[in-house]
């Protein structure tokens, strides 16, 4: 094992107390990996096996760097709500306290912004009691916030109350603030674990299969999608639109659409479309509702921004991008297109966004919660930093944050999208 190329994560020194889980568990994991790629268009392109390169696999290990009995563990939760960041929480007391015994574990609370003192955001101590029952809540108990911060700042919080591991919830902004908080920890020589657990609804964090929340997400759309469906078959030429969530990718709503075969078309910011021409959207619609006299469509919020007039519409404060109402402008864009024509259509416009966002995970969501949450404190106890948990290939792994690049797109030519494409029935092409 020692010959592979394995991307391990950072480590703040050796490890060189005994794991109390010694005795509770069957076995520990050491060296042990998965290959980064499975597939022989890339393996094809090594000359030798030895090229292979492969990421650790997370799991207990037999030495610690820290004395469980001296640590302090941070939590926060930072940007939008996401389904299963209480069952993250929860997990990660769990597994502080009963599995570690460690000294405490504090909940900052509203993001980075909690851990500046300026605004005042007092830490709460969060026990097994209180934690208990909030993985049948959605939302944060922690609350949230968006925005970079001070990193000195957030350090000198961290030492004033004595916390050697830091658990970061968020999604790319997050994980950005995370190795820069780890940077500047270096740079004044001070041994604090920053280890993150990602989380982006939109599942578009690059190498990780999936993202907590993620199936929650697609599950609670099944029932809105079915209503739109009901409400566009109730009229004549009913037009049942709903917007999903999907900034950059369209994960959720092909996913979506895949799994509710109502769904007759799916617009996705990968594929781009036009409204009017030729084989453009609306007058593909047109020969949708003369056959069937009805239609669902189904649209990412980040799906036809260069439709709009206007260029930019600035950024949040984490750094996305402002979108337009893509919604929005659909349905004023399908009622004109129709009232030019002297024809009935009856446009009913769903957007579930925050209903989605907030509502608790479901049960196989809460399961990952968990393995996610317990398999980053073993690492941070092992001394790990500068990383994130994730699935990859079907395994959790440790992933250095320096690895995580461009965003997880959508491939307009691979079997995901053709399957979409089969299940809808909408042409492949609707440009001009």
């Amino acid at each position: 094992m020692a010959d592979l190329k394995i991307h391990k994560a950072e480590t703040l020194g050796e490890a060189t107390f005994d794991s109390p889980l010694k005795d509770s568990i069957i076995r520990f994991y050491s060296g042990e990996a998965i290959a980064c790629n499975d597939r022989t268009k890339e393996l094809g392109r090594l000359e030798h096996i030895s090229d292979i390169e492969y990421f650790e696999l997370a799991g207990p290990r037999e030495k610690l760097f820290f004395n469980p009995a001296e640590v302090t563990v941070g939590i926060v939760t930072c940007g939008g709500l996401c389904p299963g960041l209480n069952d993250v929480i929860r997990a990660l007391t769990f597994c502080c306290e009963e599995s570690y015994g460690v000294k405490r574990v504090l909940g900052f609370k509203y993001g980075y912004e909690g851990l500046v003192a300026k605004y005042y955001h007092y830490p709460i101590e969060l026990t097994t009691d209180n934690t208990d029952e909030i993985h049948e809540k959605g939302g944060t108990i922690l609350k949230s916030s968006r925005g970079r911060q001070d990193d000195d700042e957030i350090i000198n919080t961290l030492v004033h109350y004595g916390v050697n591991i830091l658990f970061t919830i968020g999604g790319d902004g997050t994980l950005r603030g995370s190795r820069d908080i780890v940077n500047r920890l270096r740079e004044r020589n001070i041994p604090i674990a920053v280890v993150g657990i990602p989380k982006t609804i939109d599942n578009d964090i690059s190498l990780i299969q999936r993202s907590f929340g993620f199936e929650t997400a697609v599950e609670a759309t099944w029932d809105i999608i079915t209503n739109a469906h009901n409400e566009a078959r109730a009229y004549k030429n009913g037009v049942g639109l709903v917007k999903l969530m999907g900034r950059e990718s369209g994960w959720i709503a092909a996913s979506a659409a895949l799994a509710n075969s109502a769904v007759n078309f799916c617009l996705v910011p990968e594929v781009q479309f036009d409204l009017h021409g030729p084989g453009g959207f609306l007058e593909v619609l047109e020969k949708r509702l003369k056959r069937k006299e009805h239609a669902v469509v189904v649209v990412a919020e980040g799906a036809g921004q260069y439709l709009f007039n206007e260029t930019d519409n600035g950024t949040d404060k984490s750094g996305n991008k402002r979108l337009k109402d893509i919604g929005l402008l659909l349905k004023d864009e399908i009622n004109s297109y129709f009232a030019s024509r002297g024809q009935e259509v009856n446009v009913k416009y769903f957007d579930p966004s925050y209903n989605i966002r907030s509502r608790r995970a479901n049960a196989n969501d809460s399961m990952y919660c968990l393995q996610l949450g317990n398999n980053a404190v073993h690492a941070a106890m092992a001394g790990c930093t500068n990383m994130i948990v994730g699935m990859h290939h079907g395994r959790l792994v440790h992933l250095p944050i320096s690895m995580i690049g461009e965003r997880k797109f959508i491939d307009p030519k691979g079997w995901f999208w053709q399957t979409v494409l089969q299940a809808t029935h909408q042409p492949t092409n609707m440009c001009n």
